[in-house]
């Protein structure tokens, strides 16, 4: 039992929704920081944070690929390359997860 043609429609435009607001509004959000970086910028532990060895073992690094700076271009590309990652690993999930058609 396959998904029926308006929840491929749904998905695939989700899909390239999330993929135009990664790769073309994601350059556009604040440099500033916000949220948790931001307290841990006030209460003074933001430099502990940032010597921990997982950021220096991320593969897209503060948001913005590598070899490529860190303009629009970098963030982007980022952004497009992470939306890719998350929803094919979203994909191979669902069809691990999916339950045996009875035959």
């Amino acid at each position: 039992m396959g998904l029926d043609r308006n929840t491929k429609i749904f998905i695939l435009g989700a899909l390239l929704l999330s993929l135009f607001l990664a790769t073309f509004i994601s350059p556009f959000a604040s440099p500033f920081p916000t949220g948790l970086e931001r307290v841990a910028e006030d209460q003074g532990f933001l430099e502990k944070g940032e010597e921990w060895s997982a950021w220096k073992l991320a593969p897209i690094p503060d948001y913005a690929m590598p070899g490529l700076g860190e303009g629009a271009l970098a963030t982007g590309v980022a952004g497009l390359v992470g939306t890719l990652a998350v929803f094919a690993i979203g994909y191979a999930i669902a069809l691990f997860i999916k339950p045996k058609s009875k035959s």
